[in-house]
C-alpha cells in the first residue's frame, strides 16, 4: 500500500530565482499598500519621510523610507503597534517580508521611523484622503464628529498631588547624595566603573517627576493670573461706570489657589501630558482622540487629540482641521450633546463656516422635561401673591418660557442663553439650532451620527486601539494619525480602489 500525498521536502532548492511578488495575491491588503505607497513614492508625496537623511552618500547606510513606511502601515492596518512585534513578523509573516523584501530591520530602528516622523504622518493623512477623494468616497455633504478617549501610556495610580511630588524629588535627590557618599568612600577620588544599579534608572525617574511637579506648577501660576485678570476687569468696569458691580467679588489670586490645592489636583509621573478622562467604563489615564467623518463612506476627513476630557471646547478647532486637511468644510455638521454650548451654535455665524449647518443634539427629553419644570418654578417664585403686575423678565427668560409649551429646552441650552443675553447673534443661534433639531427633518439627519462616528472607533477598537504606545502630546498625536490614515486606507482597499496615474493637488 501506497499513501498518495504531495511531495514535501524542506530541503529541495529553487530551480530559478524566486520573485518575491508572486508571494501574495494581487488583491491582499499587501498588495494594495505596497502599491498605494508607490504611487505616493513616484508622484513626489513622500518628500517630508526622506527629508530627515543625509543626501551626500555619507554615513551608515538606512534603510528605505518607503519600505519601512508600508511596513509600519500594514501593521497599523492589522493591528499590530509593537515594534517588537512586528520585528517578529517581519521574519515569519509572509506578507511582512513581502513589504520589506527580505529586510529585516529590528525593533528599535523601526521605532526610530516612527518617532523621526512624527510631523509626516499628518501630511500623509492628507495624501490618503486625497486618495479617498479621487475614488469618489469623499464628497460635500453631511459628516460626524465625535470625541474617543483612548488609555495612554500611563497608570492611573501613578498620579501624585503637588506635596507628593515634592516629597519624592526630595527623597530621590537625598538618596542621589547619599550614593555619591558611598562612592567616595568606596572610590575616593577615582571615577569606579559605572553607576549603581540602583540609581540608573532613577534619574529618568526624576525627570519625569519634575515634569509633573512642573505641570502642577504652571496649573496654580495660572489660576494666580486669571483670577488676577478677573479682578483687574471688575475694578476698569467699576471705574468707568462710577458705580458697584452687583454680584459677588472675585476670589484673592491667594484664595483661589487655596481652593485648587483643597481639590489636590494630580499629575501623573509615567506621562505628565496625559489626563484622567472620564470613559463609559470608567476613569481612565490617556488622551481624547477627536474624528470627523462622512456620512456616506465612513472616511474620516479630519482628526485631531486632545487632553481635554470635555468635547465642548472641540468643535471649532475641529472645524478649521477639516479646512487644513480635507480643503473645505461645509454640509451638515452633526455633534452629540457634549459639543452643545451657546459659542459652539454661532459658529455658523461665522464668514469661514458660512456653508454648515450644524446639528447639535440637546439633553434626553427627561433632562428636558426636569430642566424646563425647574425653571418655570424659578420664574413664578419671583411672583408674589399680591403683585398684579407682571413680573419684567430678561429677554432670554422671555424667549425660553415662551418656548416651554411647544418643546422643553435643554438645560445646557438655557444656561448658554441666559448667559449670553447680551449677544443676540449667540441667543438667535441657539434657538435656530433647537429649531432645526426639532423638526422631522432634522430628526432624521441626525439619526445618522450614531450609525457613522461610533461605529469607527469600534472598527479601531476591534483593530487593537485599546492603549497608545506613545508619550507626550505630541507623540501620541502622531500615533492617532497613524490610526486615521490606516482606516481610511482599509475604506479605499475594501472600495477596490486601483491606485494609478497622478494623485489630484490639494484645494
Amino acid at each position: 500500500m501506497a499513501y498518495n500525498f504531495r511531495p514535501y521536502a524542506q530541503a529541495q532548492s529553487f530551480l530559478l530565482p524566486v520573485d518575491i511578488r508572486e508571494w501574495v495575491d494581487e488583491g491582499s491588503l499587501a498588495a494594495f499598500i505596497n502599491d498605494t505607497v508607490d504611487l505616493l513614492e513616484t508622484s513626489g508625496r513622500l518628500q517630508s519621510f526622506f527629508a530627515p537623511y543625509r543626501d551626500d552618500g555619507w554615513g551608515n547606510k538606512a534603510f528605505y523610507p518607503t519600505m519601512m513606511l508600508k511596513v509600519l502601515l500594514y501593521a497599523y492596518c492589522k493591528g499590530v503597534t509593537s515594534s517588537r512585534k512586528i520585528a517578529e513578523l517581519l521574519e515569519c509573516d509572509i506578507h511582512f517580508r513581502f513589504l520589506a523584501a527580505n529586510q529585516t530591520p529590528d525593533f528599535r530602528t523601526i521605532n526610530l521611523f516612527r518617532l523621526r516622523h512624527i510631523e509626516s504622518f499628518s501630511t500623509l493623512f492628507v495624501e490618503v484622503l486625497m486618495l479617498c477623494r479621487e475614488a469618489g468616497l469623499t464628497k460635500a455633504g453631511t459628516v460626524a464628529l465625535d470625541g474617543h478617549k483612548v488609555a495612554g501610556n500611563a497608570a492611573l495610580d501613578q498620579n501624585r498631588t503637588l506635596e507628593q511630588l515634592r516629597a519624592q524629588v526630595d527623597a530621590l535627590m537625598s538618596q542621589a547624595h547619599q550614593a555619591d557618599l558611598r562612592e567616595d568612600v568606596l572610590f575616593g577620588d577615582e571615577r569606579g566603573d559605572e553607576l549603581p544599579q540602583e540609581l540608573r534608572n532613577p534619574q529618568e525617574r526624576l525627570d519625569r517627576i519634575k515634569a509633573a511637579q512642573a505641570r502642577l506648577e504652571e496649573l496654580l501660576t495660572a489660576t494666580r493670573l486669571r483670577q488676577e485678570a478677573k479682578i483687574a476687569q471688575r475694578t476698569e468696569e467699576e471705574a468707568s461706570t462710577g458705580k458697584t458691580k452687583r454680584g459677588r467679588k472675585p476670589k484673592t489670586p491667594d484664595q483661589a489657589q487655596a481652593d485648587l490645592l483643597d481639590k489636590e489636583p494630580k499629575a501623573n509621573t509615567t506621562d505628565p501630558e496625559s489626563r484622567i478622562l472620564k470613559g463609559r467604563h470608567g476613569y481612565l489615564q490617556g488622551y481624547n482622540g477627536q474624528a470627523m467623518a462622512d456620512c456616506e463612506s465612513q472616511v474620516i476627513k479630519a482628526h485631531g487629540l486632545t487632553q481635554d476630557e470635555n468635547d465642548q471646547g472641540q468643535l471649532e478647532p475641529m472645524l478649521y482641521a477639516s479646512i487644513d486637511q480635507s480643503g473645505s468644510v461645509s454640509g451638515q455638521v452633526l455633534v452629540d450633546a457634549g459639543y452643545n454650548s451657546a459659542d459652539n451654535a454661532a459658529l455658523e455665524n461665522r464668514q469661514e463656516f458660512s456653508q454648515i449647518e450644524l446639528y447639535i443634539c440637546q439633553q434626553k427629553e427627561w433632562k428636558e422635561r426636569k430642566a424646563a419644570a425647574q425653571l418655570q418654578e424659578a420664574v413664578e417664585a419671583t411672583v408674589e401673591p399680591q403683585q398684579e403686575e407682571p413680573v419684567q423678565t430678561s429677554a432670554a427668560q422671555t424667549v425660553i418660557v415662551q418656548a416651554l409649551p411647544e418643546q422643553a429646552t435643554s438645560a445646557q441650552t438655557v444656561a448658554a442663553v441666559q448667559t449670553s443675553t447680551t449677544d443676540s447673534d449667540s441667543a438667535e443661534a441657539v434657538e435656530r439650532v433647537r429649531q432645526r433639531m426639532n423638526t422631522p427633518e432634522g430628526k432624521q439627519i441626525y439619526k445618522k451620527r450614531a450609525a457613522t462616528i461610533e461605529p469607527i472607533f469600534g472598527q479601531m477598537i476591534n483593530r487593537g486601539l485599546t492603549r497608545f504606545h506613545l508619550r507626550g502630546v505630541k507623540k501620541v498625536s502622531a500615533e492617532w494619525s497613524l490610526w486615521c490614515l490606516t482606516h481610511n486606507i482599509l475604506k479605499l482597499w475594501r472600495a477596490n480602489y486601483a491606485p494609478k496615474g497622478t494623485i489630484p493637488v490639494i484645494t
